[in-house]
């Protein structure tokens, strides 16, 4: 874990008060943790934003999504045409859902880090300093409701309680660590019987009040007197098994791996005529895994996963406006949140998840600053005239490897 234990509301700061090396060590991936009052979420989403999202911002599904009583609710039943110039089907009707929160159903608003400015920074953040991607979604239960049953999710998550209250009941789990292929409803009967059990946490979270749940506990939440809104955040962070998964990538790069089998083999009998396949088969990944570094793992592992969590957002118009007017004593910096490394040879190679960028040799020493994070005023770049400078810069603003600092 990345993030350090100091600095008044961090990301990390605004969901666990204790330090982070102690949430390391005590929690992650191992227990709950339950705090109290541990900050104000009203500046990230309120009751007045959720309206604002429902009724003038044109939202389309998946962006939401709607539950009662365990069942999610078909999304014609709150969806249809956009009108006159929106050549949509799926745009979300206000009118459809006022009648079905007052009826008692629970509104999911997903994808928050995508679409909400306070939600995009705080995920953006969180992300940075955990190094996992993190996705956001807001929770809004009606008083004396329940909209989901009780479920593990197959990632940690935090819970930050925005208004009202709502309470938790919280199980152990069925599965230990699950991943994305072990979903809950596999294991539906064991969760079932499960939450019969009396519960290990059973609270009330009030406003400001935070939860956070590793993977593979179970839980349910329901409302209580008034209207309950929270926003879950879930953190994606990778295992043991990605490991494995980024290992048999690369093992398609090994000829003996590749072999095909013996003709006749089958698969589906007794194990005799697969045994010496298999024995023939662990001996050829022992000796390729012998040969393997954690520095090629890690450059594999990194170009395949960069992709789960994009860069900070940008501003197009702003970019592409003030790019033609670039000077020397304008700021820039790698643009948050973009994995960008750079290999030298003969010339430099800039590498960002989806390409390679490459830059005559001269410019490495001003790249090398220009990819450190920090802020640089163009006209202070190493080892380049003015000229040169310019050319560099707005090559890599194009690129969008680079932003314009505000």
């Amino acid at each position: 874990m990345t993030a350090g234990s100091g600095g008044a509301r961090t990301a990390l700061r605004r969901c666990v008060p204790i330090p982070a090396d102690d949430f390391a060590e005590r929690h992650w991936d191992r227990a709950p943790l339950l705090s109290r009052r541990v900050d104000d979420y009203t500046d990230l989403l309120d009751l007045d934003d959720v309206d604002e999202l429902l009724s003038r911002r044109g939202l389309r599904t998946p962006f939401v999504r709607m539950a009662q009583r365990g069942k999610v609710i078909a999304a014609a039943r709150y969806t249809g045409g956009g009108g006159p110039g929106a050549e949509i089907g799926d745009q979300v009707h206000d009118e459809r859902v006022f009648e079905l929160l007052n009826g008692g159903a629970t509104l999911v608003l997903q994808g928050l880090h995508r679409l909400w400015p306070p939600l995009i920074d705080l995920a953006g953040g969180l992300g940075r300093e955990l190094a996992v991607p993190v996705q956001i979604n807001a929770y809004l239960t009606p008083p004396g409701n329940q909209g989901f049953a009780t479920h593990y999710d197959t990632h940690a998550v935090f819970v930050l309680q925005v208004a009202g209250t709502k309470r938790w009941r919280v199980h152990p789990p069925v599965v230990i660590d699950p991943v994305e292929r072990q979903p809950w409803g596999g294991r539906a009967d064991e969760v079932a019987a499960v939450a019969a059990d009396p519960p290990v946490l059973d609270a009330v979270l009030g406003p400001g009040d935070a939860l956070y749940l590793p993977r593979g506990w179970l839980h349910a939440a329901s409302a209580l007197d008034d209207w309950s809104l929270h926003l879950t955040l879930g953190l994606r962070a990778p295992t043991r098994l990605s490991v494995v998964e980024a290992l048999l990538d690369l093992a398609a790069d090994e000829p003996a791996l590749r072999a095909g089998l013996p003709m006749g083999t089958e698969l589906g009998d007794d194990g005799s005529s697969i045994a010496p396949v298999l024995a023939d088969t662990v001996k050829a990944l022992h000796s390729w895994l012998d040969t393997l570094s954690p520095d090629t793992v890690a450059a594999h592992w990194s170009r395949s996963t960069a992709s789960a969590a994009r860069p900070a957002p940008m501003r197009p118009v702003a970019q592409a406006a003030a790019l033609a007017r670039l000077s020397v004593d304008d700021r820039v910096r790698l643009r948050p949140g973009l994995r960008a490394r750079i290999v030298t040879t003969e010339r430099v190679a800039i590498e960002v998840p989806d390409r390679t960028v490459t830059m005559p040799a001269v410019c490495a020493a001003a790249v090398r600053e220009l990819l450190d994070g920090r802020v640089h005023r163009v006209g202070d770049l190493p080892g380049l005239d003015d000229a040169d400078r310019l050319v560099l810069v707005r090559r890599l603003i194009s690129e969008t490897i680079l932003t314009l600092d505000a």
